[in-house]
């Protein structure tokens, strides 16, 4: 089959057993019933692709906390992302499609995502949970690098802590000076200290958010940013 050896090139994968590829590309307009298109592959493939981004995130963000990473994974492992990535790939050229609808660059970019996921669970039942990794990695890590690079910009926190172990060898340590305002409504003043230097307070409407403003200027105070962006002054 020509075409399943020309997506096989494309993604880097040779199937013992072509008829999972097939079933990949199976849309629902085009199967006898929808068992036998490739939704229940998109099931599988979805947690196989967040199980591999998860991995990937934990071992590349040692410092980095729950909620940071579940942010990029989400914009990782995203419709639009995946979509992205199906079209690089260009999967759906060999995508099987029922009566009305052409398969051309009209198609939504849904459909797009879900065959990428149903490809990625291929080659997991096909080849096994490391062959989906490299698939994944080889293809997402430019993905991954994006969005980690993007969250960590504006995570003062975490780049102050990097700074901070590699230039002084210690922990930067943050202690809240004031909190004023009623309950509804409060505001807090934190300072950052590393080596028992402290830097410029910050007020935030969070401790968490003084926490980041603080950060941010430390970075300033020591050369590392040159300026706060205008949304944490």
């Amino acid at each position: 089959m020509p075409t399943l050896s020309a997506c096989e090139k494309r993604i880097g994968h040779r199937f013992r057993n072509r008829s999972l590829l097939q079933a990949a590309l199976t849309h629902a307009s085009s199967a006898a019933h929808r068992r036998d298109s490739n939704e229940r592959m998109e099931f599988l493939g979805d947690a196989v692709l967040g199980l591999v981004v998860c991995q990937a995130l934990y071992e590349r963000m040692p410092e980095a906390l729950e909620g940071e990473m579940t942010k990029i994974k989400s914009a990782v492992v995203s419709r639009r992302t995946c979509a992205r990535v199906a079209e690089k790939l260009r999967l759906t050229d060999g995508l099987t499609l029922g009566q009305g609808m052409d398969n051309n660059d009209q198609l939504p970019s849904s459909l797009a995502a879900g065959t990428l996921e149903a490809v990625v669970a291929a080659v997991y039942l096909d080849g096994g949970l490391e062959a989906a990794r490299q698939l994944i990695l080889s293809h997402f890590d430019e993905e991954i690098r994006r969005c980690v690079e993007s969250q960590h910009q504006f995570n003062y926190k975490s780049q102050l802590q990097q700074w901070a172990q590699r230039e002084m060898n210690a922990t930067p340590v943050y202690e809240m000076l004031d909190e004023k305002g009623p309950d509804h409504s409060k505001c807090f003043e934190v300072a950052v200290s590393i080596a028992g230097r402290q830097f410029p307070s910050a007020w935030g409407p969070t401790k968490k958010d003084a926490e980041q403003k603080a950060a941010g200027l430390a970075l300033v105070s020591v050369g590392e940013l040159k300026e706060l962006p205008p949304s944490f002054t």
